[in-house]
């Protein structure tokens, strides 16, 4: 199938490299990274998730996002006790 992409200036001049390089056409180069990059986010969406325990009896403190980073940041700028 023909479709018609805008790509980098740098990236383009780096693929038609890779392609005179490897004897293939730039079709083929970015045909290969696309497929590559498609494969390795499908392998991102298949990790199991990993469920994190405390232990000793240590918790969080009430509202803490372990997800937010920044909020941990004025925390501990805050001289809050953990």
């Amino acid at each position: 199938m023909r479709t018609t992409i805008r790509l980098d200036d740098e990236l383009l001049s780096k693929a038609k490299q890779e392609a005179a390089k490897t004897n293939r056409t730039l079709t083929a180069v970015i045909e290969d990274a696309l497929r590559q990059h498609l494969a390795q986010q499908e392998q991102v969406r298949e990790r199991i998730p990993v469920s994190l325990h405390t232990v000793d009896g240590n918790v969080l403190l009430p509202g803490i996002d372990l997800d937010d980073t920044a909020a941990h940041l004025d925390l501990m700028e805050d001289d809050v006790a953990v």
